[in-house]
């Protein structure tokens, strides 16, 4: 069982209701979408084939209780989800960040799936799988990430949809692109239309210097 990752590193958590703590991330090569905004173009192709138990072994050295599976989109790849529950049975909290393109039930549940909505200004958002809103559990989390105000006033449809259809989440962030809207806007937004969501800014980018690879 092999997967083709880009890299494996050690960082801080930079996003997630986890921001802030240690973590490993295993990202995978390959994504089936082409956001507008996307950071991470250079795993669209990039990467080397690894057997899942040499994974396993460069995630123990790192002494960190903490796994996240990123990409691209991890789910483009059929062990994915091996890999997945391998880490769970070695006890380790594993977060699977996905696009929110393809069905997340393809993950273990205990699993903190995190889920992508796009929005119009990314250039994908017809891609999003709408049964996923139905399979999310408090265990789980949902990220907008917004450019401009009708990508918010889109996440806001979204929300109003999961409270008429009785839909939970454990987790909903609001991501303002780095570089493209001022938080303090999006910050406002949400102050004004009182939204029980989290405003979500990406960590790693403050820590370190935003294009900066492996953090």
């Amino acid at each position: 069982m092999a997967l083709k990752v880009n890299e494996i590193f050690y960082s801080i958590q930079g996003e997630s209701s986890y921001a802030g703590y240690p973590c490993v991330f295993v990202r995978l090569t390959g994504c089936n979408l082409r956001c507008s905004y996307c950071d991470t173009r250079y795993a669209y192709e990039d990467g080397d084939e690894w057997e899942i138990e040499q994974i396993l072994e460069k995630v123990r050295n790192y002494r960190c209780s903490i796994v996240e599976i990123t990409g691209g989109e991890p789910l483009t790849q059929e062990d994915t989800s091996l890999l997945a529950t391998r880490l769970l049975t070695e006890n380790f909290t594993v977060l699977v960040e996905t696009n929110g393109s393809m069905d997340i039930d393809r993950v273990d549940r205990r699993c903190v799936r995190v889920v992508d909505v796009k929005c119009p200004s990314s250039g994908e958002a017809a891609s999003f799988y709408r049964e996923n809103l139905a399979k999310l559990t408090s265990n789980d989390e949902l990220k907008f990430v917004i450019a401009e105000r009708a990508d918010y006033d889109f996440a806001g449809q979204i929300l109003k949809e999961m409270e008429r259809e009785g839909f939970r989440v454990g987790h909903i962030h609001f991501s303002p692109v780095f570089g493209s809207i001022n938080p303090k806007e999006l910050a406002e937004w949400i102050l004004e239309d009182h939204l029980q969501v989290r405003l979500h800014i990406q960590l790693h980018k403050i820590i370190w210097e935003p294009n900066t690879r492996g953090v």
